[in-house]
């Protein structure tokens, strides 16, 4: 006949959490997993029911009618927290003089992992509970894998609508980029105003210095534009040295002037390349959206760009305001 220690052992192999009772419901025996749930608990030697709560069957608050039980499941808490809810399967010894309780944490093995730190050693090989965690921690590996391919996916589809929109060289705005803003400014039937600011003698720069000065030219130029006007303003670079500036919601055209003054003066001023100093300026058309009846995106351009022309028949480094035909119904 198999002595007590001969199936404490065997317990401790095949059934990591079992419980060994005396026929009085006295814990003789622990097994490993379930004295991990309390370390610093000696379980041995408690009364099963002072230890836990018997949740399910309800009729069940005894000892001999637990020991009445075999077969049967058990539903179970901890009295003292944290209250881990188990299950468990009641098999009385053969003998008479006790019981095994073999539980297990059902579907709460999750919260029983993460709250006390278990690993595949803790559970019986044949536990299911193992293929059941290989399975959660699968999912969550394949989870985060398809979170971080969709956070790269994202980025890089905002990267490229951003790149479809940006002119390269300068960082501001593109045509593509223009034709959108001004379409939306009319639909919402919204004022503004805008420049076609293109740059005087930058030819010269570029058959002087080389594209690389050109280059740095634009960079140094488009910043001067960005320093000048509001972070609603659009600014496009739409040509070689040609740009164009939207300005939401302004129409005012003194307070316009002022900041084609502003730009005009700022663009004067040398520019240093590589110990080589080049001398642009610029010449400005401005339009605005209130001086159509309703506007489209075609008339504003080109009024902007007959302002220009007028700009630079005065002789450049100035600003003109597209004037409206006398004769014209627009």
């Amino acid at each position: 006949m198999m002595e007590q220690n001969d199936l404490a052992t065997l317990l401790e192999t095949l059934c990591p959490m079992f419980l060994l009772l005396n026929k009085d419901g006295e814990i003789q025996q622990v097994g490993p997993t379930l004295q991990k749930l309390r370390p610093d608990l000696q379980m041995t030697g408690m009364r099963f029911l002072d230890l836990f709560e018997l949740l399910r069957p309800r009729n069940v608050s005894t000892v001999p009618a637990l020991m009445s039980m075999a077969g049967t499941k058990v539903h179970l808490k901890f009295h003292d927290e944290p209250r881990t809810a188990l299950k468990g399967l009641v098999a009385p010894l053969p003998t008479g003089n006790g019981a095994v309780i073999n539980l297990s944490f059902g579907i709460s093995i999750l919260d029983a992992v993460r709250d006390y730190a278990l690993t595949s050693a803790d559970f019986s090989g044949t536990d299911l509970a193992i293929e059941l965690l290989y399975l959660v921690e699968a999912k969550s590996a394949a989870m985060e894998a398809s979170r971080s391919l969709n956070l790269r996916l994202q980025g890089a589809m905002l990267a490229a609508e951003e790149q479809a929109v940006t002119d390269t060289l300068t960082g501001l705005r593109n045509r593509r980029a223009m034709d959108h803003v001004l379409e939306h400014l009319i639909a919402s039937k919204l004022p503004f105003a805008l420049m076609h600011l293109d740059l005087d003698f930058f030819k010269l720069v570029n058959d002087r210095f080389g594209h690389a000065a050109g280059d740095q030219v634009l960079k140094v130029a488009s910043q001067i534009m960005l320093d000048e006007t509001r972070r609603d303003d659009t600014i496009a670079r739409v040509g070689g040295d040609e740009f164009v500036l939207i300005l939401k919601g302004l129409v005012d055209p003194k307070i316009l002037a002022r900041i084609a003054e502003r730009l005009i003066s700022r663009l004067q001023e040398p520019i240093s390349f590589q110990g080589a100093s080049c001398e642009i300026s610029a010449s400005i058309g401005i339009a605005l959206s209130t001086q159509f009846q309703v506007p489209k995106v075609s008339e504003v351009l080109h009024a902007a760009d007959l302002a220009l022309y007028e700009a630079k028949r005065s002789g450049r480094s100035c600003s003109c305001f597209y004037s409206v035909p006398s004769n014209a119904q627009l």
